[in-house]
């Protein structure tokens, strides 16, 4: 990712959602997991500003909390042992 989208991303809600900004071991499986997480919540949480029905506005945060807890245990699982 070039120096420009990796910024654009890092400052995005996804971005902040995971915490992107940190790995201070900079392991390059933390980083792709969470870009990749970042991502997906980034795409959950515009479909999430676009729709009026409460109960599917629901059903996206609640994927987006789950895609950050799914992150935090990947992140784990790539620094076990280390």
């Amino acid at each position: 990712m070039d120096e420009k989208n990796q910024a654009l991303l890092e400052n995005s809600f996804g971005g902040k959602a995971v915490g992107l900004k940190f790995n201070p071991s900079n392991n390059k499986e933390v980083q792709d997991i969470k870009e990749k997480c970042a991502v997906l919540i980034n795409d959950l949480s515009t479909a999430r500003s676009l729709t009026a029905d409460p109960e599917k506005a629901r059903m996206y945060s609640v994927a987006i909390t789950e895609l950050q807890t799914a992150q935090m245990w990947g992140v784990k699982a790539a620094t076990w042992g280390l």
